[in-house]
């Protein structure tokens, strides 16, 4: 329960009462300003209080956007302001500042230096808002479109106030603001129009986002097992279901949206198990197709690797250049200029596959054609969809004249999940590091990646020469982050650690030639795949990144990576087999029982995440 205490006078027939009971609030009537200071001390220390006009007409939407958002710590609209636990203190120190300044009443008798937002009024919350905001305060303002509230200053404002409210039908603004702005062109057109109502039936059945991520996941979980069986039919349930766990996971975010139920957890929820539903389902084919006789686990394994790749290069880029200052390029104006053409804007949108795109496909095609032929399709497809981003960022990256924080640097320093033999060298480089050219890290990353992928691509199994490799890997992976990653293309180090690790594991895998070699490679690239997105996601959520024991224990990219083709030049081919699968499970383990304290126990602020375009 929150606390909502009205201030001012109240009017005869008003609904504000109700409508903030509606909210959830339990509401209090304060006779001034004194008295609104003293039930807002009075309040339990752990729930939200909010100071409202008594006089406030408005859409009860209006006050649920200002008033019961989890993710800001004060908020407000005109005629209402909130707070959240953490900013209490703030408030109650604007609020007495008030009172001994001489404010006046709860109501009425505004002192001449005081600037009212709504006409001439006197409202308590607004006098309240103006005086966080001039301390420095955050408060955030929500964008309420057609939405009315409003302190109206007499009867006849008031009644122009009641007709607007009358004109605008508030629950259709909340269905409309429970999509996406920005999404795709599959989910637009062919999700979102069914999906939102939905959402509403799952709120007014007392549903919360969770329950619904929950429910995607184990959807796609079924359809994966569908594949699996390797039947005709079972490919065509799969596909259905597949495209009925999109549904479900578009719904999720709607509904959080819709009701305002935002956690920190909901979104690492949601970002998490659209991973562990995409890659189930690729080993679902993958195990269907070995049921029809046809070995398609390397192609799966490649699939996952691209598709990770991508992930990577998407939040490297953003990470390096959300916070850059100065931050403007000529491809950045030109990609604007081609978004103000309508056609043009679904075209980019398809064209670089994302989820709601490349699950429509996958499904389709599982239903219709083989595993092999739906794992080619992906490929490709994900393939032109990251040479054209990748291009575009680097172009953008090249000709952006942009100042990069200490923050972002850390960002992808923390992205590139370095480990002790990388960072031991790193250290013995760090002055030299400094003489070299800005493009020297992520130069660095590329050759050292080429190198240990291009030595583990041999004849046969095994031998020194990957070894060799990583070895050399491990060194360039130092030399690559001896130094702030500040350049203009050093979001591209991450990419290049991911790329090398796991396709080193994927063609050590591929030479074994050993039944169980490459499901056991996809198990481990999962196991440290989810240890790259869980990073991204606490980086996402301003929660910091893994502690630097669990990089440790898990060896960091270039301690992976060395140990693999050390097992591969020094074991059988089935021994291989046996240690992949028992390092996968090691770093499985260690990465989710961490992830999962951490998440559940997390005090970081509530956050929703929009993640991969759908």
């Amino acid at each position: 329960m929150s606390t909502a205490i009205l201030t001012g006078q109240p009017v005869p027939g008003s609904s504000i009462e109700g409508d903030l009971r509606s909210l959830g609030f339990d509401v209090q009537v304060a006779a001034d300003a004194a008295d609104a200071e003293r039930l807002v001390a009075e309040a339990p220390c752990d729930q939200r209080v909010a100071l409202v006009d008594a006089r406030f007409v408005g859409h009860v939407h209006a006050l649920r956007l200002g008033l019961t958002d989890p993710r800001f710590s004060l908020a407000a609209v005109p005629g209402a302001v909130t707070a959240q636990p953490d900013g209490r203190t703030t408030l109650t120190r604007a609020l007495a500042r008030e009172n001994s300044a001489g404010g006046g009443t709860a109501g009425g008798g505004a002192p001449a230096r005081t600037k009212l937002s709504v006409g001439d009024v006197d409202s308590l919350p607004d006098r309240i808002v103006t005086a966080l905001t001039d301390d420095g305060a955050d408060v955030h303002r929500p964008e309420l479109g057609s939405l009315v509230a409003a302190v109206p200053a007499d009867p006849q404002a008031r009644n122009e106030a009641r007709q607007a409210v009358a004109d605008v039908d508030d629950e259709a603004v909340r269905l409309r603001s429970a999509v996406k702005s920005r999404d795709g062109f599959f989910t637009t057109h062919f999700i979102s129009p069914y999906s939102r109502y939905i959402a509403r039936w799952c709120a007014r059945r007392g549903l919360t986002p969770n329950q619904v991520t929950t429910a995607s996941l184990i959807t796609a979980l079924v359809a994966a097992a569908c594949a699996a069986t390797g039947t005709r039919g079972g490919f065509v349930a799969a596909g259905v279901l597949l495209i009925a766990s999109f549904v479900l996971d578009c719904t999720d975010g709607q509904l959080a949206r819709y009701s305002l139920q935002y956690s920190t957890l909901g979104a690492w929820l949601d970002a998490t198990f659209d991973r562990a539903k995409e890659y189930a389902y690729y080993a679902g084919l993958a195990l269907g197709a070995a049921r029809g006789g046809d070995d398609v686990w390397a192609l799966a394994l490649g699939a996952m690797v691209l598709q990770t790749c991508r992930h990577v290069v998407d939040f490297s880029f953003n990470e390096a250049n959300h916070d850059a200052t100065a931050n403007t390029s000529p491809t950045a104006a030109l990609s604007d200029k081609l978004d103000s053409v309508g056609w043009t804007v679904w075209v980019r949108r398809m064209i670089v596959l994302p989820i709601g795109e490349r699950w429509a496909m996958i499904a389709v095609l599982t239903a219709l054609t083989t595993p092999r032929i739906t794992f080619y399709a992906l490929l490709i497809g994900c393939a032109f969809a990251a040479t054209y981003t990748t291009a575009g960022r680097v172009l953008r990256s090249l000709t952006r004249k942009a100042r990069r924080t200490d923050r972002a640097a850390q960002a992808l320093a923390d992205l590139a999940d370095s480990g002790p033999l990388a960072q031991g060298v790193a250290g013995v480089l760090k002055a030299p590091a400094r003489r070299l050219p800005g493009f020297a890290a992520p130069v660095a990353a590329l050759l050292g990646g080429l190198a240990v992928v291009g030595l583990a691509w041999q004849p046969g199994f095994g031998g020194p020469l990957a070894v060799v490799g990583a070895v050399l890997y491990a060194v360039t992976s130092g030399l690559a982050v001896a130094r702030p990653l500040k350049g203009a293309l050093d979001w591209l180090v991450p990419p290049f650690f991911r790329a090398a690790e796991y396709g080193t594991v994927l063609l050590l895998a591929a030479e074994a030639d050993v039944n169980g070699a490459l499901p056991a490679a996809f198990g481990l690239v999962a196991a440290v795949a989810y240890h790259h997105y869980d990073t991204v996601y606490r980086i996402r959520g301003n929660a910091g990144a893994p502690p630097a024991w669990l990089v440790r224990a898990v060896g960091g990219h270039e301690g992976r990576t060395l140990l693999v083709t050390v097992l591969a030049a020094l074991l059988t081919a089935s021994q291989f087999t046996v240690a992949l699968t028992v390092l996968a499970v090691a770093v499985a383990l260690l990465v989710l029982v961490e992830s999962i304290r951490f998440w559940v126990s997390a005090g970081a602020p509530a956050v929703h995440d929009e993640g991969e375009p759908a």
